[in-house]
């Protein structure tokens, strides 16, 4: 029979080896909570405010992790039970502060190619460029502890930890994955070798017919004569 693939926490330490925390028991449930930050224009007569995207808001992942061991013996004693402590310290102290870095350190979530969110690039013909993600980038931002089982000195052999993980992404990361066009202001765009002027109008607004715009701002008179190296000013359009 095949072994289940364990979930796993990566912790990538500022000044030590990337640690990897493998969950002896997986979690059996994942709760995402993603929201946007949307401004309200209020404009005199309309029935409606107007609604105004200002930015995303950082995600959340909340799952609640087992940890038992009374598998190593309850009995009293020093040779006796095992403190679960020793495998929930290590997610507890996740949300403890480098000294080096002032703050918890950057992990991940990993499970498997799976993953929620995975699937965003092919998601309506890629509209959502490459935002999509195999794991859970994060810090750990909350965590309460329960322990549920104690052996007869008082040794705590079983909990649960209920654990919110925060998105974390770098900011060149985002504009990377974003990748923002502003196809109410005029960009430049850099000729590649095999572009067209129906291709870059594609993606600049989202429709090819309207290569005419580019081809008018720079002149051009031969849409299928593009030089590589070149820049073309790739104008607003209505």
């Amino acid at each position: 029979m095949q072994q289940p693939a364990r979930a796993k926490l990566v912790v990538k330490w500022h000044q030590a080896a990337e640690e990897q925390i493998e969950l002896r028991y997986n979690p059996t449930e994942l709760s995402f909570d993603k929201g946007a930050q949307i401004a309200e224009i209020a404009i005199p007569g309309l029935d409606a405010p107007l609604l105004q995207y200002v930015r995303g808001q950082a995600e959340r992942l909340t799952l609640e992790l087992f940890f038992d061991t009374t598998e190593d013996g309850m009995a009293a004693g020093v040779r006796g039970a095992k403190s679960v402590t020793e495998q929930t310290d290590r997610i507890y102290q996740l949300i403890k502060i480098e000294p080096a870095r002032h703050a918890p350190p950057v992990c991940e979530f990993v499970w498997n190619d799976k993953f929620p969110g995975a699937s965003l690039s092919t998601v309506a013909a890629g509209a959502t460029g490459n935002q999509n993600r195999n794991g859970f980038p994060c810090i750990v931002e909350n965590v309460r502890q329960r322990f549920t089982l104690f052996s007869p000195d008082g040794v705590p052999l079983r909990a649960t930890l209920t654990v919110t993980l925060r998105e974390f992404r770098r900011l060149d990361q985002q504009k990377k994955q974003i990748n923002p066009h502003s196809p109410d202001r005029t960009q430049a765009h850099v000729v590649q070798r095999g572009d067209t002027l129906s291709a870059i109008a594609a993606r600049a607004y989202g429709r090819p017919d309207d290569w005419r715009a580019i081809a008018t701002a720079n002149g051009i008179e031969d849409p299928r004569r593009l030089t590589p190296g070149q820049t073309l000013a790739v104008p607003p359009i209505r």
